[in-house]
């Protein structure tokens, strides 16, 4: 029993010895070590063999080698003038598919030496590469994971995925690129890689770069001409030879060293890529203005498609170049210029939106909103003439007051009694205000809308002398209407687009077209047009051949307008500082009006000169008093005032105190200044007629309120402003 009992006593003193050893420090690390090598073990077993089902998985739904090489990243877009010739191509150029065996060899090696030196020894991803990387990540201050792809990775990302750099979609390329490299050889990833690869301006694959570059063949490559090309994936952009030559000779410089500490080129080898001759580009500079807004239209003309498209234009190549230069040459030192010029059917032949479509893309021609000055006068006078002013008509240059508002004339002074003719080609402005204030201000935002300005217009009295903003197309757009003698005009920079096979896909057809004013409207605006160019502000627009235009200025210089046609084609040219701050001698007569003529006189060099229709067919309401005579005696009817009030025979004199009486009875006695009636309003001279047609004694209002007919009270017209001194 001793002896039991001292065993048990030693066996438990080995298990509380044990159990103190187990308590230190060190045996606590060797337990935890052991536990973290079998749960380690366990979990990387788990993930490999996750890894390996994903990998599995997506190879298995990749597509084929077949399929990944026809398919195209994006749509390409071949922009032709409008003689067919070709202009731009917009979108990626996949150039002509080479096979691995006709890839040049020094290509494949300049590749692999820049992007990926393991490539042929990695399964996928390079853990040399990749394990530093992490370890930078972790360390550094770096937050995104960052040049760790291997070509095929590069391959997955430009074929499955975006340019995110999250973790995530690196996690996702990994395992893309794992699978590209189970299901391909390195030769076709390889190939699929060089054929599809960015190289920037739009070249997609070597063959494409190769061409746009160096004008030949990649087949035909150098080995200068491989080192540049490859140096382009890090950044296109960056090292592009079109954009910074020394960026991509120093690039290329980088790959050529590379390629001899890797033994790829021998060492005694001397490469000069200063010395490869690039092609050399027309300048495509204007003209993407015009493809920036003519192109967008693309989404509302055609059904969504993402094949190759060839886009006839309205762009005639020949108004482009001119417009530009007359732009660059006439447009004020530190100012910004714009044009439009369109035909008259609205067909846009050329388009300039600044100076330098390189230093700044923003198209002043279609997007700036800017104020037009007096060129807004145009509004004003289509109202004045559509309420029955004529262009001979006496009006009084005199101080105005409208409201506390004062316009004052940029001459300082005022010139009394002149004909609106002379008002409108001097541009004076205390006429177009009483103008404005007599027709309605409303009236004249009416008239701007009718012609298609389509921003936002107010109609505080200032209006009338050009406050609103607008933008410079829609202005061209509403002198082209009076080039068309008052019919509607929408500009179009599209005729026709066709897919690579000659498919036609869209044919643009003429709008319908309407009569926005009557022909004697666009007759009197026409001649008034006219005379400012012949003598008025619009002298230095003047090009040997009728010209119609208007020029407009603003305030302290900022804006410059001139707006004008002739034969045919309607321009419309800007000038100012894109800060609005004051140009020192900008004014719409000056280089706006020589930027005009000096591209009009080529525009118009191949069109016949053609005379402008200025002879006013006057309606009937505004016959002269020696033709009332075929109406019968306008003493027999009864008349209705602007009130609604009747006018009985016999008291047309003035002791009723009617205006619309003594409008009537100043028919009567040409010495009497005319006061024009407005749009809507029964003209004192016309006849009533009944539904027949014949004449009718008295009014049906009248008959209506008189036998109790009438069904719907009259709202009484506005009362009529004050008129200005018109004799």
């Amino acid at each position: 029993m001793d002896k039991r009992g001292s065993r048990r006593k030693n066996s438990a003193r080995k298990q509380r010895a044990a159990r103190a050893a187990a308590d230190k420090p060190q045996g606590r690390l060797q337990r935890w070590t052991r536990r973290l090598l079998v749960w380690g073990g366990a979990i990387a077993l788990l993930g490999a063999l996750f890894i390996a089902l994903a990998v599995a998985f997506a190879a298995r739904s990749m597509p084929s080698y077949y399929q990944l090489k026809a398919t195209q990243t994006a749509q390409t877009i071949v922009v032709r003038a409008r003689d067919g010739t070709e202009i731009v191509e917009l979108g990626p150029s996949f150039g002509k598919w080479l096979t691995s065996d006709e890839i040049p060899q020094v290509m494949k090696d300049a590749m692999i030496s820049v992007e990926d030196r393991r490539f042929h020894s990695h399964f996928g991803i390079d853990p040399v590469r990749t394990g530093g990387a992490i370890i930078e990540g972790i360390t550094g201050s770096r937050a995104r994971v960052g040049g760790t792809s291997t070509i095929s990775q590069q391959l997955a990302r430009n074929v499955f995925l975006n340019n995110n750099r999250s973790i995530d979609r690196k996690a996702r390329e990994a395992i893309l690129a794992m699978a590209l490299e189970w299901k391909f050889s390195k030769e076709q990833i390889l190939e699929l890689y060089l054929n599809k690869v960015y190289f920037g301006g739009g070249a997609y694959g070597i063959d494409s770069a190769s061409r746009k570059f160096f004008s030949h063949p990649a087949t035909e490559l150098s080995v200068a001409e491989a080192a540049i090309i490859a140096g382009l994936v890090k950044a296109p952009s960056r090292y592009s030879p079109t954009a910074d030559v020394d960026a991509a000779v120093g690039r290329a410089s980088v790959v050529l060293r590379l390629m001899k500490e890797q033994g790829r080129i021998s060492p005694d080898v001397t490469v000069d890529p200063s010395a490869v001759r690039l092609k050399e580009e027309a300048s495509q500079n204007s003209v993407r203005y015009f493809t920036d807004w003519a192109l967008p239209q693309l989404d509302l003309l055609l059904p969504e498609t993402f094949e190759p498209i060839e886009v006839w234009t309205t762009l005639d190549v020949g108004m482009q170049r001119a417009a530009t230069a007359s732009i660059k040459s006439n447009t004020p030192d530190g100012a910004q210029g714009a044009m439009v010029s369109m035909d008259r059917d609205g067909a846009v032949l050329a388009l300039v939106g600044g100076t330098d479509y390189v230093q700044t893309n923003y198209n002043r021609a279609t997007d700036a909103m800017r104020q037009p000055g007096s060129s807004w006068k145009l509004f004003v006078y289509l109202a004045a003439l559509e309420s029955g002013y004529t262009p001979d008509d006496r009006v009084v240059d005199t101080p105005v007051d409208i409201d506390g508002w004062r316009p004052r004339n940029s001459s300082g002074r005022n010139v009394g009694e002149i004909d609106l003719r002379t008002a409108f080609a001097y541009s004076i402005n205390t006429v177009a205000a009483q103008l404005g204030n007599e027709v309605g201000f409303g009236t004249v935002a009416s008239m701007a809308r009718r012609f298609g300005i389509t921003t936002e217009i107010n109609t505080y009295p200032a209006m009338v002398l050009g406050s609103n903003e607008v933008r410079l197309i829609d202005m061209t757009r509403a002198f082209a209407v009076v080039s068309a003698k008052g019919s509607s005009v929408e500009p179009y920079g599209i005729l026709k687009v066709e897919t690579a096979e000659g498919e036609l896909l869209y044919q643009h057809e003429a709008p319908r077209r309407s009569q926005l004013v009557p022909d004697y409207v666009a007759a009197g605006i026409t001649d008034l047009l006219q005379t400012a160019v012949a003598t008025g502000t619009g002298r230095a627009a003047q090009i040997g051949r009728p010209v119609a235009g208007k020029t407009g200025t603003t305030s302290s210089n900022k804006d410059g307008y001139f707006v004008g046609f002739s034969s045919g084609i309607t321009t419309g040219v800007w000038m100012g500082r894109d800060d609005n701050a004051r140009v020192g001698g900008l004014q719409g007569g000056t280089a706006p009006a020589r930027a005009f003529a000096a591209y009009m006189r080529y525009a118009v060099k191949d069109r016949p000169v053609e005379e402008f229709d200025t002879d006013l067919q006057l309606p009937e309401w505004q016959l002269e008093p020696d033709d009332e005579y075929l109406l019968g005696d306008p003493e027999d009817y009864y008349f209705i005032d602007e009130q609604g009030n009747l006018i009985e025979p016999g008291t047309s004199d003035s002791s009723r105190g009617d205006p619309l009486a003594d409008d009537f009875d100043r028919t009567l006695d040409p010495d009497r200044p005319r006061v024009p009636a407005q749009p809507g309003q029964r003209a004192p001279q016309q006849t009533p007629r009944g539904a027949d047609g014949a004449p009718q004694a008295i009014g049906d209002d009248f008959l209506d309120e008189a036998t109790g007919a009438r069904r719907e009270p009259r709202a009484a017209p506005t009362a009529r402003p004050t008129q200005p001194q018109v004799q």
